[in-house]
Order: structure tokens, then C-alpha cells, then sequence
């Protein structure tokens, strides 16, 4: 068995690719459109599991073991609700409060801040919890950071 991608419905593609792209700083790697099926798949991946895995993007059909993410876009209007009951995605990350403050910058709010260095959690405009995870040990505290309360559920 193999893990393949995880697949999200989105009601905003150009808000939710702001969001992983602009925010996180994720590659849209693939995009299909279905008039039959009236929807688009846009695949997404990390440059360093691309990089890791010598994908260049390029490449069709994605490459086994380059885990991605899968945004499917229905064309016709429906309201998603249960975000947080599909769990959350994590990422590791090099710079656990320079990421943070791109998303909050964008006017993204984090949910459960990183006080500890550690680990933080932001929401998707779908309302997908994507935890962010700190490479390596734990970051020194740090200001604002440390002293922020959570906000909503994540």
C-alpha cells in the first residue's frame, strides 16, 4: 500500500490557492477540469517533497510516493460544513513563526498559536484545520506568539 494524496472539496479555488499557495507555499503541480463531470482537480504538493522526490513538475501522471493534495471544485454551488471532522493536514515546517506571520499577514487567523515553538494550527478558508509543525527541536518562545490565546476550534 502506498499513500497517494488527500482530497478536500473547496467552494473558492483562487481563495483556497491563496491560502496553501501564497500562505504555505505549496506548487499547484496538476489541474483537470471534467465539463462531464462539471468539476476541477488541482493537485498541490510541497518544493521540498518534490525536491526530495526529483519531481520537476513536469511529469504526468504524478509520481508514486510524492504525497499531494487533492482540491476538488464542484461547479455547482454547494455549502461544505464538517471541516474539522475530517481531521486536519500537517506540515512540517523550517520557520514555525515566519510561516505564521505570512498566514495572519494574508488575514488568516491562527487558530491555536504557536506558543510553545512547537506547533500551531490555522484554518483553510473551507474551514480545514492544517496543523503546522516546527522541523527539528521546538523554537525558542517568542513574542507575540507566546502570549496569544487560542481562538475558535482547530
Amino acid at each position: 500500500m502506498e499513500y497517494l494524496h488527500t482530497m478536500i472539496r473547496v467552494s473558492d479555488v483562487d481563495e483556497t490557492l491563496r491560502f496553501f499557495c501564497d500562505g504555505l507555499g505549496l506548487k499547484e503541480i496538476r489541474r483537470m477540469d471534467s465539463e462531464a463531470g462539471r468539476f476541477t482537480l488541482i493537485f498541490l504538493a510541497s518544493p521540498d517533497d518534490m525536491k526530495r522526490g526529483g519531481y520537476s513538475g513536469e511529469e504526468s501522471p504524478i509520481p508514486a510516493g510524492l504525497p499531494t493534495i487533492e482540491l476538488t471544485h464542484n461547479w455547482d454551488p454547494e455549502t461544505y460544513t464538517g471541516g474539522r471532522n475530517f481531521g486536519h493536514l500537517a506540515y512540517r515546517v523550517q520557520d514555525i513563526y515566519a510561516v505564521c506571520a505570512r498566514m495572519a499577514g494574508l488575514g488568516y487567523t491562527i487558530h491555536r498559536p504557536p506558543r510553545d515553538g512547537r506547533m500551531a494550527f490555522v484554518k483553510s478558508p473551507d474551514g480545514i484545520s492544517v496543523e503546522l509543525l516546527q522541523a527539528g527541536e521546538a523554537r525558542d518562545k517568542q513574542e507575540p506568539w507566546a502570549s496569544m490565546e487560542n481562538t475558535g476550534s482547530w
